[in-house]
């Protein structure tokens, strides 16, 4: 007899699982965001693309039809007109001294609030408050409240101490918008401030003061370089801001008296002149103004995300 052998029947191959492409995949996972990405589109780009078209011509709203295409023209009196150039100057001048004096005043209240004390929930809710007020509110408050030269505030406390009424918004009215910008945005730099003050090694700052460093020292050689990149996000993200600044002008002074800045020459050009194509070229140049700050800020915003990653 002859032992037959039987092999064993080979299993069958498991069906091969098929993925869908990558490019297909990549839209799915996209897909989410497309009515955001539309919205977007619609609501700030087409806009824009529009200005920037209108910049170019020379358009008066009273007369239509008489509008004709100049190219820069428009560009070219934004930059070389006496008092458009002053309005850029005042939008300089407003935006650096406001950030200058708000970075100021949020570092100390930073520093102030970091320490412990009896009632700090409530203090630093006081502070930020402020910022928390409508911007119109704001302007409508100072004006009316504290730089009335009848009723205000700040004439009450010097009658109180017999010194003299003067009309602040007159006599100091480029003085008076940074005041009422100063006091709204402190909070928001002692905001970022503070974050920053947190955020340091306290070890480090122990080891200093066990090596016998004065607070003086340990705020110039310690905190003062780690609070460096918070300073530089501070002022960048308030210059963006103040610079397209247009409530506190209007409210205050109406843009006059030499108040004027950039965004309130776009709206005189625009609601009051009709002059879309000059309008249009200002507000292109404020956007670019903004966009390059913006730049720089999401540089400073990333570095400091990639130093918090490192630690």
């Amino acid at each position: 007899m002859t032992a037959t052998t039987t092999a064993p029947l080979a299993a069958d191959p498991a069906p091969a699982i098929k993925h869908p492409p990558a490019r297909l995949r990549a839209w799915a996972t996209r897909a989410p965001l497309l009515p955001a990405l539309v919205f977007m589109i619609v609501v700030t780009q087409l806009p824009f693309v529009a200005t920037l078209v209108i910049s170019f011509f020379d358009w008066n709203a009273l007369y239509p039809k008489a509008r004709r295409f100049t190219g820069i023209h428009n560009y070219q009196q934004v930059l070389t007109d006496a008092d458009l150039r002053h309005s850029v100057w005042v939008t300089v001048l407003l935006t650096a001294s406001v950030v200058v004096a708000s970075l100021v005043l949020g570092l100390a209240l930073a520093l102030l609030l970091d320490r412990k004390f009896k009632g700090r929930g409530v203090v630093r809710t006081l502070l930020i408050a402020p910022f928390l007020v409508v911007p119109v509110a704001a302007a409508l408050l100072w004006k009316h409240v504290l730089y009335n030269p009848e009723y205000g505030l700040l004439n009450g406390l010097l009658h109180y101490v017999g010194g003299p009424q003067p009309d602040w918004v007159s006599h100091t009215p480029l003085l008076a918008v940074e005041a009422s910008l100063v006091w709204q945005w402190t909070p928001f730099m002692m905001l970022i401030l503070l974050a920053g003050l947190q955020s340091r090694d306290q070890q480090q700052i122990e080891a200093a003061r066990v090596d016998g460093a004065s607070d003086w020292q340990i705020f110039r050689h310690l905190t003062l370089p780690h609070l460096r990149r918070y300073l530089e996000l501070g002022a960048l993200l308030g210059s963006i801001y103040i610079v397209q600044n247009f409530d506190a002008v209007f409210t205050l002074t109406s843009g006059g008296l030499g108040t004027a800045n950039l965004p309130y020459t776009v709206y005189q050009s625009f609601y009051q002149a009709h002059e879309n194509g000059l309008a249009s070229a200002a507000g292109v140049l404020v956007v670019i103004g903004s966009i390059v700050i913006a730049t720089f800020a999401l540089r400073v915003v990333s570095s400091l995300f990639r130093e918090e990653v490192s630690r």
